[in-house]
């Protein structure tokens, strides 16, 4: 990115509370598949959020790439990615998913040790199968155009602290049923990924951050499967129906434990729904800025937990569609906790509040952070996506 030159901290906002259906079966959003049409670019007067000021307008952040894992907020605060290990290079973009060379991001992926994995060139992967990423991986795009696409894309299963930043992930597609290396001690049988862009599965201490997200089979993000500690920040998402769940279904009560920050992504045009959805666990969905829907904003069924705070919403045209939020049952949900404290609603949008007492989040005192006022959103997200990072310059 150019040259920065604001650094800014902002104080604290007065809570705001404020109090439709919709069939997107037959919606068919038109796309374009031109993925560099979305890099952010930015004047050199930029306002920065609170995790991008961390480390952004550092010019040696390439010699001290590690200092990314001090920045998350939120429940995935703890997600310490690689910082502990080894720099490791991807300079092949070819993939093997049961014997993968030196080189290549599978190889690195799967590697028992700590990893911070960075990328020697511009490169587009295509998966032959999902990549099952190991505990304590870090997968930094910084100073690189890297795309994952047309093909299977990541999982995260049964691990932890796992980070990825700065990489396009678009045009996923379904894994097929076949043998997948998991780690360098162990090659297993997979029935065939879901076509996700990321799948967060029964893992822990995950920090997803300035990636670009588009037209997956399935989802964009999914965290399911008793996974928490996660935090989902400065994303670009865009031309998609379903894109983000937060629980595996209405029986699984094992999510109940799920805990999700969302904070200062860019929720772009042609996005349909599950902005997120959620289901059992609780979800602080903060400072992002919405730019239209088609069906909902905010989702969920079975009970689950949300905080609306500081978001900037802008309703789509059709009068039918003007509310943020729906619940996915037949059953009461008016005991259920969903607030909106400090959003912007434009163009009609409107949220349904509905419990009592306290939905703080919660945090503990490394994970906790100020909310910025909604009317900052739009500047604090303009940079959401992959960065146009240069060495020896700030990003």
């Amino acid at each position: 990115m150019n040259t920065l030159t604001t650094l800014l901290i902002f104080s604290t906002f007065i809570p705001i509370i404020i109090a439709s259906s919709y069939n997107a079966d037959s919606y068919v959003p038109s796309y374009n598949s031109d993925v560099t049409s979305y890099v952010p670019t930015t004047s050199n007067d930029v306002v920065m959020n609170q995790i991008d000021s961390c480390w952004r307008a550092k010019t040696n952040w390439a010699s001290n790439r590690k200092a990314l894992a001090d920045c998350a907020i939120g429940f995935g605060k703890n997600a310490i990615g690689g910082k502990f290990g080894e720099i490791y290079e991807v300079t092949d973009p070819s993939d093997n998913p049961t014997n993968p060379k030196p080189g290549t991001l599978r190889y690195g992926a799967i590697q028992t040790q700590p990893l911070w994995i960075i990328f020697s060139k511009n490169m587009v992967i295509h998966l032959k199968n999902e990549l099952m990423v190991n505990s304590y991986k870090t997968i930094d795009g910084r100073g690189a155009t890297v795309e994952i696409s047309n093909g299977p894309c990541i999982t995260i299963q049964d691990v932890s602290h796992v980070i990825v930043h700065g990489i396009s992930i678009h045009d996923c597609t379904r894994g097929t049923a076949g043998m997948v290396r998991s780690s360098v001690n162990h090659v297993g049988y997979r029935e065939g990924s879901d076509g996700d862009a990321i799948s967060v599965f029964a893992s822990s201490n995950v920090w997803i951050d300035h990636c670009f997200l588009a037209r997956c089979y399935d989802g964009l993000i999914d965290v399911t499967h008793a996974s928490t500690a996660v935090t989902i920040s400065n994303n670009y998402f865009t031309q998609h129906d379903k894109v983000m769940l937060l629980g595996h279904n209405d029986a699984f009560s094992a999510d109940r434990i799920l805990k999700v920050t969302v904070a200062f992504n860019r929720f772009a045009s042609a996005l349909v729904q599950r902005l997120p959805r959620l289901r059992f666990g609780y979800a602080h969905v903060v400072n992002n800025h919405y730019e239209e829907w088609i069906m909902y904003a905010i989702g969920g069924s079975a009970n689950p937990t949300f905080l609306s705070e500081g978001n900037y919403f802008i309703a789509p045209n059709d009068s039918t569609a003007k509310q943020v939020t729906k619940r996915e049952t037949s059953a009461k949900w008016k005991n259920w906790k969903w607030r909106s404290s400090g959003d912007e609603f434009l163009n009609g949008a409107y949220f349904v509040p509905s419990g009592y007492g306290s939905c703080a989040p919660q945090y503990s005192p490394d994970q906790s952070f100020t909310a910025n006022p909604a009317s900052m959103v739009p500047s604090l997200t303009i940079d959401a996506g992959p960065l146009n990072c240069v060495v020896g310059k700030a990003c």
